[in-house]
């Protein structure tokens, strides 16, 4: 039963406030450290801790109380300049605000929060003495399920036998948990069911799914941070307009029904036609007005998804014996929400990996003649239809030829694609399962994963990830979006008169399939665009349909991994499609449905899952994609 029963809306609007504040006072502990006597900053820091005290202390959480009693009683030190700012005041500081956010996992539990690690509280009291001389160590890990706990003995001249995968686990589960388990524990189920996945995730942090390939749901959250808010803040002013937009609409249809009287009563003049024509082309207009407005609803600033990445940058960086600075830019411009969480790990990663791969150490910057401080810029932008999430840094940027020889040297490529591969193409070779520059696995990287995850969950939004590098200067990642997963623009095509919709997002041109000009390049039907060779792919081969006509058109189509040409018989424009999801029934290669302006529906195909079914099997011959096989033989007249 939750600690909080009968208090459950005001611990979520606790909980959605508190939490914007803390990171807010995350935000500005990496400013004051480059600012240490800056008392306005102070000032602000303390009334944040102050607010997340007062509502605590509301819901009775003892604990966080305590904690955040200690911290404001160290920040009222140093803002009447009792204390001074220092590395190891400011750790103690940090490591504060990381215990309150996990106090933030238990009460989303609705659990009441366990006590702060004692070290942290004896380096905060040090600290208000004026005593602290090292930044404080926390025991900040996961916990194993209680049945795997429970099932344990504390006996410590056990012995357990190896398991069934010859691995030790009872001495891996001794040296994580502190706790010796017997030799009748290998055998209980619960800790047999827990071990190996939960002793893991117990000592390094990281889960099952992360793992190169992985093909599921996005991922990179653990268990206590799959709480997804469904609530969103939404500007009174915009929900004012839609109050005054479904008003118009609601007198335009009473306008219409009074036509539709005289038209029914037969009153078929031309005023009343006139007057018919108006108000539907102002319902037309009213009704486009109403759903851009509707959608503004869903869109929310960016900057609170930014806001936790500079102390992210920060702690990492120091971690490593780097000095970096992470600049924000365009955080007010505006996302949907929907989109906001989903790419809070994919830029986690990418900001890990910028600071860990990509900025030099400061000896090796001062050596190559740059500043110590290294800069990582974190930047979102619209253009058009699209947003663009850019993580830039000025660190010593990446070498093709490294890169493929890394990759080689892993196996994920062949020498003959080593050697045809351009300089964008080897950038994307980072996005490969199982693809890591590192030298040796840490607990930061080298496992492979990062930006395979990255690229998977930034393909699931619709988005598109491309890299740019100049060696010495540093590496830019360029994410784009739409700006709404709700309406997606869409290509129809068709085949054999039956429409399908593929992703605007993915159409670079459509082109006319001339049989002069389609080659056969090792077994496949393949066409020169601006002298690139690119492979022919038919649409009734990715859909397992008959082709029973020799395509016309081709759309120049390109994902993450390659380009290509889509065959296709012919094509009806373009469309922005709302998409009906098929939660219930989803076919392979189908992303969801929608209905046309003439009521027809059309599906909406998931192009690279049906490229990634299909395989090498998605590719015709010149001789089957012209039905050259079919032709009745020339007739043979004799002189």
């Amino acid at each position: 039963m939750s600690d909080f029963a009968g208090m459950e809306e005001l611990l979520q609007d606790f909980l959605v406030e508190a939490g914007d504040l803390l990171s807010g006072v995350d935000n500005k502990l990496v400013d004051l450290e480059r600012t240490p006597n800056d008392r306005a900053l102070l000032n602000e820091i303390f009334r944040g801790f102050h607010t997340i005290k007062g509502g605590a202390g509301f819901l009775n959480a003892g604990e966080m109380v305590t904690l955040c009693h200690l911290t404001e009683n160290l920040f009222d030190l140093l803002r009447n300049g009792q204390q001074v700012v220092t590395p190891e005041v400011l750790d103690a500081i940090l490591s504060a605000t990381a215990t309150v956010r996990s106090m933030f996992g238990d009460l989303e539990r609705g659990m009441q929060p366990a006590a702060a690690d004692a070290g942290l509280i004896e380096a905060l009291r040090l600290a208000i003495a004026g005593e602290l001389k090292s930044a404080p160590k926390l025991h900040l890990k996961e916990q194993i399920s209680a049945p795997a706990v429970a099932s344990v003995a504390v006996e410590s001249s056990a012995v357990v036998p190896l398991g069934d995968d010859g691995l030790d686990w009872g001495s891996l589960y001794s040296a994580v948990t502190g706790v010796q388990p017997t030799a009748d524990a290998a055998t209980d189920p619960h800790l047999t069911d827990a071990a190996a996945d939960d002793i893991v995730k117990a000592a390094v942090g990281r889960r099952t799914t992360d793992k190169p390939g992985y093909q599921g749901p996005p991922v990179g959250r653990r268990d206590s941070e799959r709480v997804r808010d469904n609530s969103i803040r939404v500007d009174t002013a915009r929900l004012d307009q839609v109050l005054n937009l479904s008003g118009e609409i609601g007198l335009t249809k009473n306008r219409l029904n009074a036509l539709r009287s005289d038209i029914l009563n037969g009153k078929n003049d031309t005023d009343t036609l006139h007057a018919l024509d108006l108000a539907v082309s102002q319902l037309d207009l009213l009704v486009s007005d109403l759903q851009n407005a509707v959608m503004k609803t869903r869109m929310q600033p960016i900057g609170r998804l930014f806001q936790k990445y500079p102390r992210i940058a920060r702690d990492l960086a120091r971690s490593l014996g780097k000095d970096v600075e992470m600049q924000l830019d365009g955080e007010e411009t505006e996302i949907d929400k929907t989109m906001i969480e989903d790419l809070s790990d994919p830029i986690i990663h990418l900001i890990r990996n910028a600071v860990d791969h990509g900025v030099e150490s400061m000896k090796d910057r001062a050596l190559a003649g740059k500043p110590e401080k290294s800069i990582v810029r974190l930047e979102a932008r619209q253009e058009g239809d699209h947003i663009l999430i850019i993580v830039a840094d000025d660190g010593k940027g990446m070498n093709p030829e490294k890169l493929r020889a890394k990759a080689l040297e892993k196996g994920l490529i062949s020498d003959e694609e080593a050697n045809t591969m351009d300089e964008r193409q080897s950038y994307n070779l980072v996005f490969l399962p199982g693809f890591s520059t590192a030298d040796k696995v840490s607990d930061v990287s080298g496992r492979g994963v990062g930006m395979d995850v990255v690229r998977t969950n930034i393909l699931k939004l619709n988005g598109t990830i491309d890299i740019r590098s100049e060696q010495g200067k540093g590496t830019t990642f360029i994410i784009s979006l739409p700006l709404t997963l709700a309406i997606l623009p869409v290509l129809l095509v068709c085949l054999n008169d039956q429409p399908f919709a593929v992703p605007l997002s993915m159409v670079r041109e459509i082109l006319p399939i001339a049989a002069s000009e389609v080659q056969e390049l090792g077994g496949r039907a393949t066409m020169v665009v601006r002298g690139e060779v690119l492979p022919i792919v038919t649409l009734a081969a990715l859909l397992g349909w008959p082709q029973e006509r020799v395509p016309e058109y081709g759309v120049l189509m390109q994902t993450a991994e390659q380009s290509f040409i889509l065959a296709i018989d012919s094509f009806a424009g373009r469309e922005d499609a709302v998409i009906k999801s098929l939660d219930d029934f989803r076919p392979k290669g189908v992303a969801g449905v929608s209905t046309l302006s003439n009521g027809q529906i059309v599906l909406i195909l998931d192009m690279k899952e049906l490229l990634a079914s299909m395989g090498e099997q998605r590719t015709v011959t010149r001789a089957q994609l012209l039905r050259e096989d079919q032709m009745p033989p020339p007739l043979l007249i004799a002189a």
